[in-house]
């Protein structure tokens, strides 16, 4: 099972098939789906948000190969702001934030408080984010987190195939930049 998990201003709630509406409005927006895997369907289709949870999340989920969170803020915790999942396989983690709250850290601290549980809780050993290079904020993130470059080659996004980074940390390497206790 996914946990509720918290950072100082948000809420990552488990993803639910009620999450489809609030997803599907925000995830429609070209800016929101641009740098993602081109699995993902453009035009997104009015029922994609229903469809990829009922299909692909929540089933990876109860087989224990994904993890799937959706981001609230806590002083507005009815309104999704985004998403973050963690999966097992060559990617590890992936997210999307509603360009209305992107800039702010929002997914700074989402990506710190899931790449702690991927290495604390599930005691995985490495995890990978392959990133478009055009994506400069999703790269600051793994820059600010401490991860590396460790290979490049071109991959399919929504806006076409595009030059790639894949980005790494080891649990040794994320847990020597903790702050001891």
């Amino acid at each position: 099972m996914t946990p509720t998990l918290e950072t100082r201003r948000l809420l990552l709630r488990p993803a639910e098939l009620a999450d489809a509406e609030q997803t599907q409005i925000l995830f429609s927006s070209w800016e929101n789906v641009r740098y993602l895997e081109d699995v993902v369907p453009w035009p997104y289709p009015a029922d994609g948000a229903s469809f990829y949870l009922r299909k692909i999340a929540l089933p990876a989920v109860e087989r224990g190969e994904a993890w799937h969170w959706t981001l609230r803020l806590k002083t507005e915790p009815g309104q999704m702001i985004g998403s973050i999942s963690l999966l097992k396989g060559e990617t590890n983690r992936g997210f999307w934030l509603g360009q209305e709250w992107q800039g702010q850290g929002y997914m700074t601290e989402a990506c710190d408080a899931v790449t702690e549980y991927w290495f604390s809780v599930l005691k995985f050993p490495v995890l990978r984010a392959p990133k478009a290079v055009a994506n400069t904020a999703s790269r600051r993130i793994s820059e600010r987190q401490g991860m590396r470059v460790v290979a490049t080659e071109e991959r399919g996004y929504v806006s076409g195939r595009l030059p790639t980074e894949i980005w790494e940390i080891t649990a040794e390497e994320w847990n020597a930049r903790k702050p001891t206790k």
